[in-house]
């Protein structure tokens, strides 16, 4: 018996990954290249769309700790990681094209998945696993709402545009670290009390994409707002945020700009930076004259401007069993954002979790099913749990985690506390899959 996966993005990787490595045939639907969804630009698998940062990779941090639970687990996608990675200080970034080719490499390289491109219209009959991503639509779209008998939940993303190197203006920026932690890999763009002022109106009188749906306030995922919407909140908001200038001293004045937007290295040639925390939903133009105004990036050549789509996820505590199989037909699997679950690397950890599970189904053994003092059954367990009200997407974090036990005061020692003991429990369960 094979296990059909639907979708190749990281979620879908990963699952058709551990599937086929439990010696179970998969048969991976990639609707790429006959078909791309308004988000996706490459042709291979695993493509991030919206930032190239995957976060940090300290232990003591939520999103450092599922990373190296996810390799007790032996992750494709950070096996592939590795050798994408760009310089990024302290976070974790990674070249997309490389990623994309090297993971695409990896999963094209296994006799018993079958990679078929085509867009699935209805989840095929027998072990599936739904990993369509939150731009899922159409008549799949239907087949699930059908299938779930529930509404589905709706909130807005958006990416952060893209610059061409040689066009920033480095007479007008600096490199420097993120908030002065880490090495200087990025390029620091300043602005004076005057100039991000005049940048502040022409930002929020700018004209925005109206959007497909007809409606007014569209729920937006904080982790990803629109920088117009977020400079919206207040004057100085962007300067508690994106354009936060703390621990950045300026080699060219020693002292602190009032305002400082990040570039980021996004690919291994160095050629593209991408602007860090400016997702954004301005029309293309507007993005260009607005931008524009930040001196270093006076003359820039946008290489691709922010768009802004919407997400989908199901009702996954009303829905989904803590294996993450439909109460409603156990061999129908849910995995990735279209779940709850929000940012890459926890779309990839439940893409391990989805195809471990559809894998013990077929062979025939009990589902696994993690503890919730660790950072992937922490978040497994809250986006399976009812009982929330307005269930909303969830990135990894120390809140979700069972602490039982821990008894350090101080939050640093707390968390490595938390991290250490996670880390001995999934050691454990992965030496037993």
């Amino acid at each position: 018996m094979k296990v059909n996966v639907i979708g190749g993005g990281l979620a879908g990787c990963e699952a058709a990954y551990h599937i086929a490595k439990m010696g179970v045939d998969v048969a991976l639907y990639e609707m790429k290249p006959k078909k791309f969804s308004p988000a996706h630009h490459l042709e291979g698998l695993c493509e991030l769309v919206c930032s190239n940062s995957l976060k940090s990779m300290e232990k003591t941090s939520a999103s450092g700790l599922l990373k190296l639970e996810m390799e007790e687990f032996d992750s494709v996608v950070l096996k592939c990681v590795k050798i994408a990675q760009v310089p990024a200080g302290g976070a974790l970034a990674v070249d997309r094209e490389v990623l994309s080719r090297e993971v695409t490499k990896v999963i094209k390289s296994f006799p018993n998945i079958e990679i078929i491109h085509e867009e699935v219209k209805k989840i095929p009959e027998g072990v599936s696993i739904v990993a369509s991503g939150p731009l899922t639509e159409g008549p799949l779209y239907e087949d699930i709402a059908k299938r779930t008998g529930e509404e589905y939940l709706n909130f807005y993303d958006a990416a952060a545009p893209i610059i061409e190197a040689d066009s920033i203006d480095m007479d007008n920026a600096y490199f420097g670290a993120r908030y002065g932690k880490g090495t200087a890999d990025y390029i620091n763009c300043p602005l004076t009390k005057e100039e991000y002022l005049a940048f502040y109106e022409n930002l929020i009188n700018a004209e925005t994409i109206p959007l497909k749906e007809n409606i007014e306030n569209p729920k937006v995922f904080e982790g990803c707002m629109p920088v117009e919407i977020m400079a919206k909140r207040g004057v100085d908001t962007l300067r508690f945020g994106p354009l936060k200038p703390v621990g950045l001293i300026n080699p060219k004045t020693g002292k602190e700009d009032y305002a400082v937007l990040q570039l980021r290295q996004d690919d291994v040639a160095k050629t593209m930076y991408n602007m860090v925390g400016f997702q954004t939903n301005l029309k293309w133009g507007e993005q260009k004259r607005v931008f524009s105004m930040i001196p270093a990036l006076k003359n820039a050549v946008f290489l691709r401007y922010g768009v802004m789509h919407r997400n989908t996820y199901i009702n996954s505590p009303k829905v989904l069993q803590k294996t993450l199989n439909l109460k409603s037909d156990p061999n129908v699997f849910f995995a990735g954002q279209i779940t709850g679950v929000e940012g890459y690397m926890e779309s990839a950890a439940c893409g391990i979790i989805a195809g471990i599970n559809a894998a013990r189904l077929v062979l025939g053994k009990e589902m696994l099913i993690l503890p919730q003092n660790t950072m992937m059954g922490a978040l497994i367990n809250y986006i399976t749990t009812e009982g929330k009200g307005d269930f909303q997407p969830m990135n990894a974090n120390f809140g979700i985690i069972d602490k039982g036990g821990i008894k350090a005061k101080n939050k640093k020692e707390r968390y490595a506390e938390i991290a250490d003991r996670s880390l001995e429990t999934i050691k454990k369960i992965a030496q037993n899959i």
